[in-house]
């Protein structure tokens, strides 16, 4: 739940005190709610940002079995501690699970229970996990192997009616690896949706999730050290109730192989991060300080006074691998429903480009990590052989080497 703190940033950094998608929500309620009413729901990465949103979104619509799944032991613990103290009915069928879902344990979860739903919100998602072999195996290995294994193991319950599996504006023509990763992760599940029918959605920004540059910026704070973000980069973001209630829409509204977006004025919707910063800092009771240099920034706050309402920034042109200038949600080549609903616009027709190189790339990954014995540039290979439209922005740095 948001605090009131959180709403008024939302406030100043969106501009919007409510949901953009209340209205769409309102008008399919009805038909959630009937189609729930005899379902059991597994929600796989439910004590992530995005995952437990989902969770909270979706209880309103009473599913007959709840099931949460989470890597996290913590973490799942205190999505659990949520829904007992809040509001939220649960029903009599509710567990949780702390296993990792690409583990063997996730084989005999799914033969003991047969799901109506499956929604996986598990996924690395940061872009600075192509920084080298090991981290971007593993970036692989949970965005796209795991999710290989999941449906294997899925065709085998008879009662399925759906699976949903999270994607993101980058993995549109993406210029990193962590983007190319969830359209390779959107075709191995358009690959197998005959026997498997499959819905998604892309993804803007989640203000202030877990790991993001906006909830970066509280512990900035929270630490006494500058803020530093890219003056050139601009994104559309969401609240995490905005994001859970795309994926309610996505997973119980959509067609087979549809893959849901928020609708967004470019001109009107897209932010900077600096801007955000910005605001933020006023939001927080400072004047932000704007420095020519990460060096600066810092000195600055090393004698800055402790009662000062002055804060320092840096801001700089983005010179890092894999960052693209601005976002989309859909290519070209797809066709799209802008139709359907008021906030919401819907890839009917995804970019698919076969299954035999998709087969392919799968078992050419899965080979190099049993064997044990890989380099980047195969890596980079085998994801371009499934996602061949990759513009890699190269660049002689990573946002690791940044303040």
């Amino acid at each position: 739940m948001m605090t009131l703190t959180e709403k008024r940033l939302h406030k100043a950094i969106l501009g919007r005190d409510r949901s953009f998608l209340a209205g769409d929500i309102a008008a399919v309620s009805d038909r959630i709610r009937e189609q729930l009413a005899d379902a059991r729901v597994l929600v796989i990465g439910a004590a992530g940002s995005i995952g437990s949103s989902f969770v909270r979104e979706l209880c309103q619509f009473q599913p007959s079995g709840l099931h949460l799944l989470d890597i996290s032991e913590n973490n799942l613990v205190e999505v659990v501690r949520d829904l007992r103290s809040g509001s939220y009915p649960l029903p009599e069928d509710f567990q949780t699970y702390a296993i990792d879902y690409g583990g063997p344990e996730m084989g005999v979860l799914l033969r003991e229970n047969q799901y109506e739903y499956v929604l996986n919100f598990s996924a690395l998602k940061h872009v600075r996990s192509e920084r080298d072999a090991f981290t971007l195996m593993r970036l692989l290995e949970v965005n796209v192997l795991a999710n290989a294994r999941l449906l294997d193991q899925l065709a085998q319950i008879p009662t399925l009616r759906g699976v949903f599996s999270v994607s993101s504006d980058k993995s549109v023509r993406p210029a990193n690896l962590m983007g190319a990763s969830k359209a390779f992760m959107e075709r191995a599940f358009l690959a197998r949706a005959d026997e498997i029918p499959f819905g998604s959605a892309r993804f803007a920004n989640v203000a202030f999730s877990d790991g993001s540059l906006l909830h970066g910026f509280r512990h900035r704070i929270a630490k006494q050290q500058p803020l530093s973000a890219p003056s050139d980069v601009r994104r559309y973001f969401i609240t995490h109730q905005e994001a859970g209630q795309l994926c309610i829409l996505g997973c119980f509204t959509g067609e087979n192989r549809e893959i849901y977006f928020p609708k967004f004025d470019p001109d009107r919707d897209m932010l900077t991060f600096a801007e955000i910063a910005r605001v933020y800092l006023k939001e927080q009771g400072y004047v932000p300080v704007e420095c020519d240099s990460a060096e600066a920034a810092r000195a600055f706050m090393e004698t800055r006074a402790a009662d000062s309402k002055e804060w320092a920034c840096f801001f700089s042109a983005s010179d890092t691998a894999g960052e693209k200038l601005y976002e989309e949600f859909s290519d070209p080549a797809e066709t799209v429903d802008l139709e359907r609903f008021e906030s919401v616009g819907v890839v009917t027709e995804p970019l698919f480009h076969g299954r035999e190189s998709l087969d392919l790339a799968i078992a050419t990954l899965q080979h190099l990590r049993d064997q044990g014995v890989w380099t980047k540039g195969e890596l980079i290979d085998c994801v371009r052989q499934a996602v061949p439209e990759l513009e890699h922005v190269q660049a002689d740095k990573n946002l690791d080497q940044k303040m």
